[in-house]
């Protein structure tokens, strides 16, 4: 079923960036690049170029859309990205929604720029509007449609299950493997990156839709995970975990969930830490209670493997002057902190932000032995 936005005030000077009126031989646009997935997935990448006027058009099916470019040092910083997108059974199409036009996530070292994505269930057409920031607009622009398919083959281990504490502080909740949400592997890097202990978790959210079935959390997963390598062109999605509605937890990046694994979530603070995202957007949407569970649960049991107090504070130094700290600065954090105290950005929103205190405790008490009961979605 498609997402209704709201309509967008549009302001500024703007660049009207798409593409063809609605016609037949528009889903086999030559200029379109068609990037697929041993799972079915694909990822079509529509060059945007300047028009005189707006012009929604057919595409292939898509669940999962952004807006990339080549200059790592352009941004659209200043500007925005709006968008709206057809509902494939409905034929109705959404309002406006603007992109986050500047996306804070990824590696240290970056090879390109990109709107954080958009999830929209699954669509057939799409129109896009972009107002240029003070530095204008970067090169190589383009919208990336991603169609997350059927996931590959199922392994037999799908899910990590809960485990006694065994020695650590925190019993490891059941985690959902990269098999069991249904990663391709053959897209991302062979090779994986280790950094030291982790001692700070970092709280995001995917600023995606809210309200999907939880059932949906693994199309939704695997569409990040293609945006990020073959639109991004990240070795691997960025996040090391991610949380769903219901509070169920995902393994992220490959390398082994219980092992320090060097991502690619918050710029300039990504070793000796791990990203877990909440998938949603959580500007203005109260998290359900099992989302903050989720949280706890993991953030208790990996930062109890190398002993640190989910209720303390650490430091990091700062591995990038692009982040809110210039590079070598040391700064202290507490061991579970939000992507935006270390970055210039409102993830993880207005709304999920002020729960991480009770995060915090609630993981501090999980590493005492005390057992808080989980919730369940509302």
């Amino acid at each position: 079923m498609g997402i209704s936005f709201p309509v967008a005030a549009l302001a500024g000077c703007t660049a009207v960036l798409l593409l063809q009126p609605v016609t037949a031989s528009a889903v086999t646009d030559p200029v379109a690049q068609r990037r697929t997935s041993a799972g079915g997935g694909s990822v079509t990448s529509l060059p945007l170029t300047a028009g005189s006027a707006l012009a929604p058009r057919t595409t292939r099916p898509f669940e999962l859309l952004g807006v990339g470019w080549d200059d790592p040092a352009r941004s659209l910083a200043g500007g925005s990205v709006l968008v709206r997108t057809r509902d494939a059974a409905t034929h109705v199409w959404s309002g406006w929604h603007e992109l986050e036009a500047d996306g804070e996530d990824g590696p240290d070292t970056p090879g390109g720029g990109a709107t954080a994505p958009l999830w929209t269930g699954p669509s057939d057409g799409v129109a896009v509007r972009v107002t240029p920031g003070p530095g204008g607009l970067p090169t190589g622009l383009r919208l990336e449609l991603v169609d997350p398919g059927r996931g590959a083959a199922p392994a037999s281990a799908r899910t990590l299950p809960a485990e006694p504490p065994d020695g650590h502080q925190a019993a490891r909740p059941a985690i959902v493997t990269r098999a069991g949400w249904g990663a391709d592997e053959s897209l991302r890097d062979p090779q994986v990156e280790y950094t030291g202990p982790v001692r700070v978790v970092f709280v995001h959210h995917t600023a995606t839709a809210t309200e999907y079935a939880c059932a949906d959390a693994p199309r939704v997963i695997r569409a990040i995970y293609q945006y990020h390598v073959q639109s991004n062109g990240w070795r691997d999605i960025g996040y090391n975990f991610l949380v769903d509605r219901c509070g169920t937890l995902y393994e992220g990046r490959a390398g082994g969930a219980e092992l320090p694994v060097h991502g690619a979530h918050t710029l300039g603070f990504n070793a000796d830490s791990a990203g877990v995202a909440a998938l949603g957007t959580f500007v203005t949407d109260t998290p359900p209670p099992p989302v903050p569970d989720g949280l706890a649960r993991l953030a208790a049991w990996k930062l109890g493997l190398t002993g640190q107090d989910a209720a303390g504070r650490t430091q990091l130094v700062s591995s990038s002057s692009a982040s809110r700290y210039p590079k070598g600065t040391s700064v202290t954090f507490d061991a579970v902190s939000g992507h935006r105290d270390a970055f210039n950005t409102e993830c993880p929103g207005a709304a999920l932000y002020p729960l991480l205190p009770a995060v915090r405790t609630q993981a501090a008490l999980l590493q005492s032995g005390a057992r808080p009961a989980r919730r369940d979605a509302r």
